[in-house]
């Protein structure tokens, strides 16, 4: 192989590499995003739970006062 196939060949690997370093890192910020959504959708139920279980007490309260 002489220099310039030499230098093409390392110049293809070297592309090579940082295409797939770039697919990780992008399949990586997929995952973190996907596992924030799931984080916020969780604590958005939770908050909904809380909030349910505030409006059920005051009902009772009121119910018991009648």
């Amino acid at each position: 192989m002489n220099n310039s196939n030499s230098a093409s060949y390392n110049a293809g690997q070297a592309k090579g590499q940082a295409q797939e370093k770039g697919s990780q890192l992008m399949d990586q910020a997929s995952n973190a995003a996907q596992s924030a959504k799931e984080s916020i959708q969780d604590a958005g139920q939770q908050m909904q739970a809380k909030a349910q279980g505030a409006v059920d007490a005051v009902k009772d309260a009121v119910n018991s006062n009648k």
